[in-house]
């Protein structure tokens, strides 16, 4: 049976050395590369506490991750792999375990920003929230050059 890794997929190098990771490390296993759109970033409040979408910024964040899902389908092919991609709606953490459990995922993988103190408190973490829910074995990738792999 074929392994399926699912690739939780955002515009950072950590990011993208997940799913490199993940194409050199599970060379027969099918790939999905997911990337979550949070409505958050384009809900917009005033100052009465109320909230307005904004359509200018929802289809920005549609372009923006089709861009995105394209630069992971050119990084497979250098591996000459395919991978299948899709955009959720959400918030990262919760889409990426949901997506899992209702897509028979096997193993999911991603990178991990290596926020510590004060930040990570205040930011929370994607990857730390993923690998305590998740219902299959995660691998969190924290490469520490990044930025400068090609």
């Amino acid at each position: 049976m074929t392994q399926r890794v699912l690739v939780a997929f955002d515009e950072s190098p950590q990011a993208h050395a997940a799913l490199r990771r993940t194409l050199t490390t599970y060379p027969e296993a099918e790939i999905t590369v997911l990337h979550v759109n949070d409505p958050r970033e384009w809900v917009y409040g005033d100052a009465m506490g109320g909230g307005y979408y904004s359509e200018e910024a929802f289809e920005k964040a549609r372009e923006s991750a089709e861009e995105l899902l394209s630069e992971a389908k050119t990084l497979a092919e250098e591996y000459d792999r395919d991978v299948t991609t899709t955009t959720e709606m959400g918030q990262a953490a919760t889409t990426i375990v949901t997506y899992a459990e209702e897509n028979d995922i096997d193993h999911i993988v991603l990178g991990s920003h290596g926020r510590t103190g004060l930040s990570r408190f205040l930011l929370g973490s994607v990857a730390e929230t993923v690998a305590r829910r998740s219902p299959v074995s995660v691998t969190i990738t924290r490469e520490a050059n990044a930025g400068s792999e090609s």
